[in-house]
């Protein structure tokens, strides 16, 4: 069957997806959005999978969204709420911990308990990241500049580029070659004595990607989660009143007033192609829908070589794919418990524990991060992994039942590619749900006795039910070869496709992965610009 015919279709409700669409209704164009599951938000959504406790199931905090499409989709009037997290919290099997907090003086007395030259250094280094964060904030809310383009335009970008880049002087041009180069923790050791803080901090080097701490490259990764902003405040991370779903429930909202058509539950099996062009797509239950451009919001792997599929790809375009590196090396682990936490190195206190209201890094020094990744890198999981925590229910107690809380936590490593084969995962889920739990209720005495459900997510099931291929939460790893215009494929970087009239907004596009929308956006512009739709 054929229905009526729209000006773009949207493959994917995520975030980026959802986006897109806002910016082209906004723009008067007809737009449908065709999500797979029941739900939209891609991995930013909230689920109920206990009963009063509503999960942000994926994706869990939020810093990288864009400030301009906030404004510009007024999502606050959609419904969007952001709440800062307030503090970092280390814990330490010895006893000790670490907190650092938004008050410089506060959190000057916690690092000098460690190492007083870090205590001093330590705003230092806060202001030098900032300004690099500024530098780089021109990068991921403008497309990717292409040095292999004669376009007069692209020269004229990277002309600006270069003239920004010098007029951060010397100290700071060195500071972003090392950035580009170094290792997370190398890049730190130039910073920082105490492993008690440098080992919390370099994990930021290592999110979502399958490398260790000491890895070159990784140091990049560290400056992407330096860049966020919260209601004005830079280096800000927060969560999503009522869930990460309410960012994404926002912005469908957005698009929704715009005039954008959003259907749930309706997977697209194919592209439609006709004459080398996309004009339209297909649905599994064979109903075809068309428009004048079709854009994904899905990985690069997932929109060309299942959806439009390899016969209808350029040889060399699918050999260059095919090195696009996804690796997923995560997992996450939900917990419901019927009490707040309590950490052996700093307990609570009558109830009250400012140290939760953030998120908790179970990352007690460099060794114990590489042994993990060690374990990753000869296909297993971590028995000892690094774990980010967040105790969502403390800031916002909408998400759980008076004096009841969700324990989110972020896991890593868990790589897709497990020596018996990623098909064997759902053999081994539980135990690497047992893997997070016992290392976390080291720290948290008790905790197990707690729990009222718990949900384990492997990158296998990422996979499968999120489509995030290898589980990879960035579309594809952030490493510095797969960035700018080499994200996804080098010649392909401006969210155009070798197919005509096929678009994508997704996070395997420029400027990458988290919550930030700005794949979408900058889709939605490129679109407008050459007034395809």
């Amino acid at each position: 069957m054929t229905t009526s015919r729209y000006d773009a279709i949207i493959v994917g409700g995520g975030h980026n997806g959802l986006v897109c669409a806002a910016y082209l209704a906004r723009a008067g164009r007809k737009v449908l959005v065709l999500e797979r599951r029941h739900v939209l938000g891609g991995a930013a959504v909230t689920e109920e999978l206990h009963p009063g406790f509503h999960f942000s199931v994926c994706s869990y905090v939020v810093s990288l969204f864009r400030p301009k499409i906030i404004r510009d989709l007024e999502l606050a009037r959609h419904g969007l709420e952001m709440i800062p997290l307030e503090s970092a919290f280390t814990p330490l099997p010895d006893g000790r911990s670490l907190c650092r907090w938004p008050d410089w003086h506060r959190t000057r007395r916690e690092i000098a308990q460690f190492s007083a030259r870090d205590a001093d250094l330590y705003p230092e280094f806060g202001l030098a990241m900032g300004k690099m964060a500024y530098f780089a904030r021109e990068l991921i809310d403008n497309p990717a500049p292409d040095p292999a383009s004669f376009d007069p335009r692209e020269l004229m970008r990277l002309l600006r580029l270069g003239k920004r880049l010098r007029s951060l002087g010397p100290d700071l041009m060195h500071l972003n070659t090392q950035l580009l180069t170094m290792s997370a923790v190398d890049f730190l050791d130039l910073w920082f004595e105490s492993e008690v803080l440098k080992a919390p901090m370099s994990v930021s080097g290592v999110i979502g990607t399958f490398l260790g701490v000491r890895s070159p490259g990784t140091a990049y990764v560290l400056l992407h989660h330096y860049m966020g902003e919260i209601d004005g405040a830079f280096r800000s991370w927060g969560l999503v009143k009522g869930g990460n779903g309410q960012l994404s429930n926002a912005v469908a909202s957005a698009a929704r007033a715009s005039g954008a058509e959003i259907r749930t539950e309706a997977p697209v099996s194919r592209i439609l192609l006709r004459n080398g062009e996309a004009e339209g797509v297909v649905l599994d239950n064979g109903d075809e829908i068309h428009a004048k451009v079709v854009v994904s919001g899905l990985d690069p792997r997932r929109t060309f070589l299942g959806l439009v599929g390899e016969a209808n790809l350029d040889d060399a375009f699918v050999t260059r794919l095919s090195r696009f590196k996804f690796r997923g090396s995560s997992g996450k682990v939900n917990l419901a418990v019927d009490r707040l936490p309590e950490f052996a190195c700093r307990p609570n206190d009558n109830g009250r524990a400012d140290h939760l209201r953030g998120d908790i890094a179970i990352a007690p020094g460099i060794d114990y991060l590489e042994t993990a990744y060690d374990e990753a890198k000869y296909g297993d999981f971590s028995r000892r992994p690094y774990i980010n925590v967040v105790i969502p229910s403390v800031l916002d107690p909408s998400v759980a039942p008076p004096g009841k809380h969700i324990v989110s936590c972020f896991v890593q490593y868990a790589p897709y590619h497990i020596k018996e084969g990623a098909d064997h995962w759902p053999n081994r889920r539980e135990a690497f749900g047992d893997a997070v739990v016992d290392t976390l209720a080291e720290y948290c005495p008790g905790l197990k006795d707690t729990i009222l459900y718990r949900q384990v997510l492997t990158p296998w099931d990422l996979e499968k039910e999120f489509g995030l291929t290898e589980g990879n939460i960035f579309h594809g790893e952030l490493s510095p070869e797969q960035l700018l215009f080499q994200r996804p494929v080098s010649g392909w970087a401006h969210y155009r496709t070798p197919i005509a009239r096929l678009w994508m907004c997704g996070s395997g596009t420029h400027p990458g992965g988290g919550v930030m929308g700005a794949p979408g956006m900058l889709a939605a512009r490129a679109i407008l610009k050459t007034n395809a739709t």
